[in-house]
């Protein structure tokens, strides 16, 4: 089957009937459709990619993995919302002569300290608007800290959790992302693999005996890559 929305649900229920199922990345599937889309069109395009040799067959979420990606998804939402509502601040607010101090944990509090001064610029439109995204931003705060706090106590309950966690620099975000992801990782052969999976190996310009190594691939899943990376330069 392709791996597309609904597809490990699928792909469970197949199971349980006794059938065994293998899900292939929908990437794989394009260069194999010939001529218009259509359903004969795609399943001949399965068909032909499930034989073609170096395929990485997508791994079937369990019902648990399925809970911890939902909550995920939920909070990265949350988290691009929460900043879009900050720099919404920051521009409407520079637009009046107030200017508040770069990051988001200071915002929030001189924000405040604009709303409490009446000798300012604000208009009496712009007060009470500032005052619904103040309000919009502390909520988003409360939804984010409940989201990780039921991440972890999912992922508690996982003996590959705590394994994770005993990596220096690991926290709860990461090893959930991974946990969501990757599964057992018995998908892989060696760590190389996961890492070409991830994109986080350089891409190759190779002719004959000459090899040229460039910038990271980028391909695979973006937000584990970026959790890698950030991890990576805050251990250091």
């Amino acid at each position: 089957m392709e791996a597309c929305g609904s597809s490990h649900y699928w792909a469970r229920t197949f199971i349980n009937l006794g059938l065994k199922v293998k899900l292939i990345p929908a990437q794989h599937l394009k260069p194999f459709v010939a001529n218009q889309k259509n359903d004969s069109n795609d399943a001949l395009a399965i068909c032909e990619a499930a034989f073609r040799p170096g395929i990485f067959f997508v791994p079937i979420k369990s019902v648990e993995q399925q809970d911890i990606k939902s909550l995920r998804c939920v909070r990265s939402r949350l988290i691009k919302n929460r900043t879009v509502t900050s720099n919404q601040i920051r521009s409407l607010a520079g637009e009046y002569g107030i200017t508040f101090p770069v990051g988001r944990l200071k915002l929030k509090p001189s924000l405040f300290y604009v709303l409490e001064d009446a000798t300012n610029s604000l208009t009496f439109v712009l007060r009470p608007l500032f005052k619904r995204l103040y309000d919009d931003m502390s909520l988003m705060d409360q939804n984010i800290d409940a989201i990780d706090n039921e991440i972890k106590s999912l992922c508690q309950l996982h003996p590959r959790y705590k394994a994770l966690l005993s990596i220096p620099g690991f926290g709860s975000i990461v090893a959930a992302s991974f946990m969501s992801k990757v599964g057992t990782g018995e998908q892989f052969k060696n760590g190389r693999q996961l890492s070409a999976w991830c994109g986080l190996v350089p891409t190759q310009f190779s002719s004959g005996e000459k090899i040229r190594l460039g910038s990271i691939t980028k391909n695979g899943y973006s937000e584990l890559r970026v959790l890698f990376i950030y991890y990576d330069l805050n251990y250091k």
